[in-house]
């Protein structure tokens, strides 16, 4: 027999559903405090939705597909894509 096939590999990574929760939820107060009238849109919104509220949770995402986790996959990756697409409408016009 081979000695190869007595390890087992094993998932040491962390857990990336804080990094996508707060990627969704800082941006999604930012935004708001936007909406609220406090400040104009500015390149502080626009940096948080492309960084942190689009690509961080796109990496949470995948990173919980490979913990095989389907709604956080789905969840993360789609809210990321969608902070993505808000940035890409609002500079793109």
């Amino acid at each position: 027999m081979n000695q190869l096939n007595n390890y087992v590999i094993t998932d040491n990574s962390a857990n990336p559903a804080p990094l996508g929760l707060l990627g969704f939820g800082l941006t999604t107060v930012l935004l708001n405090i936007h909406n609220a009238g406090y400040f104009e849109m500015n390149s502080m919104i626009f940096g948080m939705g492309i960084f942190y509220g689009g690509i961080a949770q796109i990496i949470a995402g995948i990173m919980e597909s490979r913990k095989n986790n389907t709604f956080g996959f789905t969840a993360f990756i789609s809210y990321g894509f969608f902070w993505l697409s808000l940035v890409a409408l609002l500079v793109m016009p």
